[in-house]
């Protein structure tokens, strides 16, 4: 059976990253319940508005049992607001996160919607020429230990890992078949002891 990747699905652009995820190869379960969280081999955490995000999150009793899966060792995915959730400080404002991911960032460090865009990224992990792109996005200003940089934007961190967890400040859910989606595909099968995604449609991966 395809790993099952859940997505939090209270608010933000769930829906595409649930898309991205069955292009490659793996299953999806919008995650609104603790219940929700059962049998899961790995989660996201989509782009949105993270304030948002941690009023619905004690709205649904979600904000503990979600804490608990995302601590289990499990593959991680968060994008934009989802990094938000995770960083260990976040500024302007400050706001409560979980603190699994030893990075300082700053809400709309970019700019508001005015200052969005698609941008070049820099990076020796990843294909020359790959684009994020970014919606109000969050900036990265410190990384502590252990945090691998995988790309930047004009110097800053832009993407970086942890571990199991992976973290973007742009959007990758919005490309076609983004390098970085199939790095986190890639990382679910590795946990769940599945072979390589073989080019599996996404009607395929969804049945």
């Amino acid at each position: 059976m395809l790993p099952l990747v859940g997505v939090l699905a209270l608010q933000g652009d769930f829906l595409d990253h649930e898309a991205a995820l069955r292009a490659q190869g793996v299953r999806t379960r919008q995650v609104r319940t603790a219940t929700d969280l059962r049998g899961l081999d790995a989660m996201v955490l989509p782009g949105g508005e993270s304030t948002t995000m941690l009023t619905l999150l004690d709205v649904e009793s979600l904000w503990a049992p979600l804490g608990a899966t995302l601590r289990s060792g499990m593959p991680v995915f968060a994008t934009c607001a989802g990094m938000i959730l995770l960083a260990e400080r976040v500024e302007n404002p400050v706001q409560r996160s979980y603190g699994l991911l030893p990075i300082t960032v700053v809400r709309n460090g970019y700019g508001r919607q005015l200052h969005s865009g698609t941008f070049v990224l820099e990076s020796t992990a990843l294909p020359h020429g790959t684009t994020g792109t970014f919606i109000r996005a969050p900036r990265i200003t410190a990384t502590g230990p252990g945090v691998e940089v995988l790309a930047r934007r004009n110097g800053d961190p832009v993407l970086v890992q942890k571990g199991p967890i992976l973290a973007a400040c742009f959007h990758p859910e919005l490309g076609d078949n983004h390098v970085v989606v199939a790095r986190f595909a890639a990382m679910v099968r590795a946990h769940a002891g599945q072979p390589c995604h073989t080019g599996r449609s996404a009607a395929e991966a969804s049945a």
